[in-house]
């Protein structure tokens, strides 16, 4: 067994400690920005609320896919809210709502979703 030192890093979450002020902390900053170059979102917008109450009353089962096309590239979307589930339950909780409103439509997920 070798001691290699305090932790940095596990899992792609990223391990922050403050010994003399007692703080702890986890961030998934590697994590986030290698899911935002996977979807091609690097230049995104930044939002400071996620679902703007003009959505919330916009989504619904509706908006299903009009052609195997569109099908096809809503794939792509699946896999960002299975991304964003990972930093959730890890590090973001605040994007938990988001992630919950855009996982009753997974089944059919249409492009205004």
């Amino acid at each position: 067994m070798k001691d290699l030192g305090p932790a940095k890093s596990i899992l792609d979450t990223e391990i922050h400690m403050d010994v003399k002020g007692g703080k702890f902390w986890l961030t998934h900053g590697k994590y986030a920005r290698k899911v935002l170059e996977r979807f091609n979102m690097l230049d995104a917008k930044l939002v400071g609320t996620p679902l703007t109450n003009h959505f919330k009353h916009q989504l619904s089962t509706t908006f299903y896919p009009l052609d195997a096309a569109e099908k096809g590239s809503m794939s792509k979307a699946q896999s960002v809210v299975g991304s964003l589930m990972y930093l959730m339950v890890c590090t973001r909780p605040d994007i938990a709502y988001v992630r919950g409103k855009m996982s009753k439509y997974m089944a059919n997920l249409g492009k205004v979703h």
